[in-house]
């Protein structure tokens, strides 16, 4: 859900690309074993900006995108968890992807990674502009 500044219900998505992978011997994940897909592409206004929101996964699909450009989304936002063998591999290169096909800014937003945890993320944030440059990134740590 997205909550405005007054505490008040702005927008809600449920994410519509479920994520399974089995790597053998390395990391086995799937969503599909307890989560059920969203089906609604999801745009909010926030003062002046249309923003288009996907979760984690959906940001490998470029027909959302397309969608929530359609939409008027200028700016599209992936909070999302990738984990320790697909985040080096695809984070950056897909939010910049998704910036530059659809000269939007992209924001991807990613807790910190805790090795602790039974579900490791890769950690990493970051903003591209609609030119699919890199804004500013947040690595593993805890940063603000």
């Amino acid at each position: 859900a997205v909550v405005s500044t007054q505490s008040t219900g702005i927008a809600k998505h449920r994410k519509i690309h479920l994520f399974d992978i089995d790597i053998p011997g390395k990391f086995k994940f799937k969503e599909s074993d307890t989560l059920s897909p969203g089906g609604s592409i999801t745009t909010f206004q926030v003062n002046e900006f249309n923003v288009g929101l996907g979760i984690c996964y959906d940001i490998r699909f470029p027909e959302q995108a397309h969608l929530m450009r359609e939409q008027g989304a200028h700016v599209m936002i992936y909070p999302g968890a990738f984990n320790m063998t697909t985040g080096p591999v695809y984070f950056e290169v897909l939010n910049r992807a998704r910036a530059l096909d659809y000269q939007v800014f992209c924001a991807s937003i990613a807790p910190a990674t805790d090795h602790t945890a039974t579900y490791t993320s890769w950690g990493h944030s970051l903003v591209c502009s609609p030119s699919g440059a890199v804004m500013d990134s947040a690595a593993h740590d805890e940063q603000v």
